[in-house]
Formats: structure tokens, C-alpha cells, sequence
């Protein structure tokens, strides 16, 4: 695992991205062709784009969960948070590190920090906690607001105009983004150049929610006692600042299966990805990302496969809606949904 971690995991890392450029590009060229009224050339709606609908996929999971029924609006986006959620239950909060498209701006930007200015600032332990604490308050909201919705609420806003053209909205808000969300982004990603993960570690719910799936994952960071030299570079390697050198069996939240604590240790087979307690039957770095590629692949594979990955949402509707999109019902209705005709 020490000779090739850290190449397989950026290896990994370029070619989600890239699979998530592509993506995004697919879609620009189809709100294009929406937009235009239907005289640009068409080009099918990408189904993947849905794994940006994080809210849209944990209502329409509700809405599964409570009536056995998969929404034909955005049901791709249902599997991917089911392969996300998935890959932390097995493996920990290996989506972060390894498939995390934010994940990997975010370590590329905290990187380009460390070498402009040789090291990236540590937030002090009094600060850390009560802001690593902000992701699970804005988890917890998002989770106990959708539960609390029964199974009409949830029909309503599931069908409702806004959420057929949630991703079309969300293209728009970036497309014809504001000046108050360009200095909130432009503010994340210098809190990021700053500190190692800032967005990651301190505001993301979905951080959140892998990190609570982790500590039902069998996989741990395994140290051996017995032949550990002390030498600390464990921990000094660790992007989330958990003192590897110190634990039998790394449990922390923010453990994020990087695989760079394993990589710096100078002992082999002292520190290892294991899902026993003992570091004798380590788990190589290319069966751990062959596993996390494969419960991906193999959850939203399953989509494909049973007619779930592809919506409902037929050519010709998309271009009426196209035209609407400035209409009150395409707004978003905080807090309620509105009523609106079967039709609409």
C-alpha cells in the first residue's frame, strides 16, 4: 500500500473530475439548446448532473422510503447518494478524498497554499470543535426538515415545476451567478487556501453524513503498537489533523481514508487500512480504490439496469419549460410548498 497510495488516489481523483466536467459540459450544451428555444443543436440532458441535487435526492429517498415509490423526476439522483452513502458505510469517508470532485478543489487549493506560504494556518482545538460542529447543524436541519414532511408534501414538491427544473435552476444560479455568491465562493476558497479543508471540514453536510455512516464501516487505520517507532510522521501527514500516532484503531469522523498517514510511515505493515484490529492482513491501496470505483459503479450501474437513471421528463416538456422558467411557480418557495395543477 506504501509504494503507490497517494498515485492511485489522485490517478482516481482526475479522472471523477473529469468525468464530472464532462458531465457538466453535456449539460451546458442541453440548457443551451433549452434556452435557445430549440434552434441550437440538441443535446440529451445527462442524467449525472443529478448528484448535485443532494436535497432533491434525500426527498425523493423519503418519499421511496415512505410509499415504495421512485419518483420519475430525479430518480439517478436517488442512487448516487445510495453509492455515496454506500461507500461509507464500507469504507469509510473514502468518497472525500478519493471521488469528492469539491474534495479534490478543495485539496488543491489548500496544496497551493502550502507552497505559497510553507505551511497552512491550524485552527486551535477550542475554535475546531465548535466549527466542525456547524456541518452536522446544517445536516441535521436538512435531515429533520425532510423527515418531518409527510408523503403529500413530499409528492408535492417532488412533481412540483420548481424541482423538474431544479438543475436547470441550479446551471442558471452559477450561469448568472450574483455578486454576493461570488464573494462567498471567492471567501470559501481562500478559507481553503488557508486551512487544510476548511469547506470540507466544517461546513459540508455531506462530510457530515459520511462521517457518521464511518464509524459503521469495518475498515479502520490500524496501528501496530508493538513495532511503531514514535516517530509521529503519521500524524504529521494526516489532513484532518488526527493524531494517528496516539490511536490503536483510528475512529474520528473526520477521517477521510486518504491513505497518507499509511504512506508516510517508515515501518511496514505498522500502519495499515485493516478491517481487523490487528495489521496483519492489511487491505492494498489498489483493492481499496478498486472498491470504492466499484460500489459506485455497481450502485448506479443497478439505475442503468432497472430503468431508474434516465427521468421521466420528455423532450418536449423540457422546451415548454425552457420558456417558463421567469414564471412565479419556477420560484423557489421557502418553507412551503406551493399548490399547483397536476398539469403544470
Amino acid at each position: 500500500m506504501k509504494e503507490d497510495a497517494q498515485f492511485l488516489r489522485t490517478a482516481i481523483q482526475l479522472a471523477f473530475a473529469l468525468l464530472c466536467i464532462w458531465i457538466g459540459y453535456e449539460f451546458h450544451l442541453f440548457v443551451k439548446w433549452g434556452i435557445s428555444g430549440g434552434s441550437e443543436s440538441y443535446v440529451a440532458r445527462p442524467p449525472g448532473v443529478e448528484g448535485f441535487l443532494p436535497i432533491s435526492a434525500l426527498m425523493s429517498l423519503s418519499y421511496w422510503i415512505q410509499n415504495g415509490i421512485i419518483n420519475n423526476i430525479h430518480p439517478a439522483s436517488i442512487f448516487i447518494l445510495l453509492a455515496i452513502v454506500g461507500i461509507g458505510l464500507l469504507l469509510k469517508k473514502a468518497f472525500c478524498s478519493w471521488l469528492c470532485p469539491l474534495g479534490t478543489l478543495s485539496e488543491a487549493l489548500w496544496l497551493l497554499g502550502e507552497k505559497m506560504f510553507g505551511r497552512n494556518l491550524r485552527v486551535t482545538r477550542w475554535l475546531d470543535y465548535p466549527l466542525r460542529s456547524l456541518k452536522y447543524l446544517l445536516l441535521f436541519y436538512f435531515v429533520y426538515a425532510i423527515a418531518s414532511m409527510d408523503v403529500s408534501s413530499l409528492r408535492h414538491f417532488i412533481y412540483s415545476p420548481y424541482n423538474k427544473v431544479a438543475d436547470i435552476k441550479m446551471y442558471l444560479f452559477f450561469a448568472e451567478i450574483s455578486s454576493f455568491a461570488l464573494w462567498t465562493i471567492l471567501i470559501l476558497m481562500v478559507g481553503s487556501i488557508i486551512i487544510k479543508n476548511f469547506w470540507c471540514r466544517y461546513l459540508c453536510p455531506y462530510g457530515a453524513l459520511l462521517g457518521l455512516a464511518s464509524f459503521l464501516s469495518p475498515l479502520k487505520i490500524t496501528r501496530n503498537k508493538t513495532t511503531c517507532i514514535d516517530c509521529e510522521l503519521c500524524t504529521k501527514a494526516c489532513p484532518s489533523s488526527i493524531k494517528v500516532h496516539k490511536a490503536g484503531r483510528v475512529w474520528s469522523d473526520e477521517c477521510m481514508s486518504c491513505l497518507e498517514c499509511v504512506e508516510a510511515c517508515p515501518v511496514k505493515n505498522t500502519l495499515v487500512m485493516s478491517a481487523s484490529p490487528r495489521t496483519t492482513r492489511p487491505v492494498p491501496s489498489w483493492v481499496f480504490g478498486a472498491r470504492i470505483a466499484g460500489v459506485f459503479v455497481g450502485v448506479t450501474g443497478l439505475a442503468m439496469l432497472t430503468g431508474h437513471w434516465q427521468n421521466g421528463i420528455t423532450k418536449q416538456e423540457y422546451q415548454r419549460r425552457f420558456q417558463e422558467l421567469n414564471k412565479p411557480v419556477y420560484q423557489h418557495f421557502r418553507g412551503s410548498v406551493p399548490e399547483y395543477a397536476p398539469n403544470d
